[in-house]
């Protein structure tokens, strides 16, 4: 894996394996990875199946205690730490958005529900069989060596992932119906809206900036965004900004000021107006109130 040298260490499945865009692997034990125990992020989507045991995690600003069976879902840059020394046995799938198929990525009307919710409890033994089944023939595809072998694992991700939906428990109906009502180009500028923002949110923080890159009017883009999420476009593009601030807050050992630096802000002060305008609190306070919340 690979560590890109960031404030918090970013690890990157290609650099496992070049050129691969998928992988399922499996941890057994009493003791976690040391690569897993320090706070990191992925550059990509995993999944992980707690099919015996316990485990400990972190994930962003909340502390997880999960008991098997149980998935566990993190998006890419979301910042986690797995600790404890119980039993486990775990699989676990990492895969970037591309290798989805572009009907699975429309139809996941619920992929922001499915990953914030973190957690998901596998309830029943007939959830327990359908998880195990799919995960069983990735493993010994993606173990093989046989013809049209990514093509296999591309539709049975996709299966995986679906079946995986099913046990979201989507509290924002509003925002599951208006995606499912969007034809096809609306449905592709959020996604692109939406990733977008991750890449360039520290330099890039106006509606307009985003517009251009979508080659679409910022009237338009903020009526679509707004239908479909409840929220205006400059809503979604600083919650963002506050989102890795307060990451950073949590995780690292930095400074306010070195903060603000990262992030693009033009001094402290101007950050710590932005900060306590969205969150009613000082980023010091926010450090502070969190770190005695998990320690």
């Amino acid at each position: 894996m690979k560590n890109n040298q960031a404030l918090i260490p970013v690890y990157d499945m290609a650099a496992c394996i070049p050129g691969t865009n998928f992988i399922i692997k499996k941890t057994e034990g009493n003791s976690v990875p040391s690569y897993m125990a320090i706070p990191h992020r992925h550059t990509d989507y995993k999944i992980s199946f707690l099919q015996e045991g316990e485990v400990t995690h972190y994930t962003d600003f909340e502390k997880y205690t999960i008991k098997a069976p149980a998935l566990l879902m993190l998006a890419p840059d979301q910042v986690h730490q797995q600790t404890g020394n119980s039993y486990y046995k775990m699989m676990h799938i990492s895969f970037n958005k591309e290798f989805l198929l572009t009907e699975t990525q429309g139809v996941l009307a619920c992929w922001e529900c499915m990953f914030s919710q973190v957690v998901l409890p596998v309830i029943n033994p007939e959830q327990m069989q359908e998880i195990t089944v799919y995960l069983d023939l990735m493993y010994q595809e993606f173990r093989d060596n046989k013809p049209q072998k990514g093509v296999i694992l591309k539709n049975l991700l996709n299966a995986f992932i679906i079946c995986a939906g099913r046990l979201v428990n989507c509290k924002n109906e509003t925002v599951v119906t208006n995606v499912v009502n969007m034809d096809y180009s609306q449905n592709r500028i959020v996604r692109q809206f939406k990733s977008l923002i991750d890449e360039n949110f520290v330099n890039s923080t106006q509606v307009t900036q985003y517009a251009d890159m979508l080659y679409v009017t910022p009237g338009h883009l903020n009526d679509l965004i707004k239908t479909v999420t409840g929220k205006t476009a400059k809503q979604i593009i600083d919650e963002r900004r506050i989102l890795e601030a307060k990451r950073l807050l949590f995780w690292g050992e930095h400074s306010v000021k070195e903060i603000a630096g990262r992030l693009n802000f033009e001094d402290d002060a101007y950050f710590n107006r932005f900060f306590k305008k969205h969150t009613g609190n000082t980023p010091a306070l926010f450090q502070r109130q969190i770190r005695e919340k998990y320690n």
